[in-house]
């Protein structure tokens, strides 16, 4: 047909299949590392979520008798001085407190803000507290 025997034809696809084969595992071991580089590299000033354990402030008696659905904890992220809230979140007030339980730092979050910057005069460890109504969200962060 072509000026090739079909022999001939077969033997030239195994080897284009067994060099593709080879670059394909080249390929994918060099992708990894590099995709695996890239992650270490951005891992050190990376934003990271902060995990809230959710508490209710005044449980009161009352109501219906039934247990309360549990509350979803707020999605924060922290980078540096900066906090990241999702978009859609309620309003909230932010605390800041210190080691001994003194509030640092307080202010309102409102619905329409998507980040907060603290104070860079801050630095250790702090217990960050979001309240909204009778639910309270505690996790710990790390500043300077």
């Amino acid at each position: 047909m072509y000026g090739f025997s079909l022999a001939k034809r077969e033997k030239a696809l195994k080897f284009a299949a067994a060099i593709f084969n080879l670059i394909s595992k080249f390929m994918r071991k060099h992708l990894f590392l590099l995709l695996f580089a890239l992650s270490l590299s951005m891992g050190a000033n990376a934003s990271h979520k902060i995990p809230f354990v959710t508490g209710i402030i005044d449980d009161m008696p009352g109501g219906n008798g039934h247990a309360k659905s549990p509350m979803r904890p707020p999605v924060v992220y922290i980078e540096d001085y900066t906090l990241s809230f999702v978009a859609d979140h309620p309003d909230y007030i932010l605390n800041i407190k210190d080691e001994d339980g003194e509030v640092v730092y307080s202010t309102t979050v409102f619905s329409a803000m998507t980040q907060v910057t603290l104070p860079s005069t801050l630095s250790g460890d702090y217990e960050i507290e979001l309240l909204m109504g009778n639910w309270k969200f505690t996790g710990f962060i790390t500043l300077g």
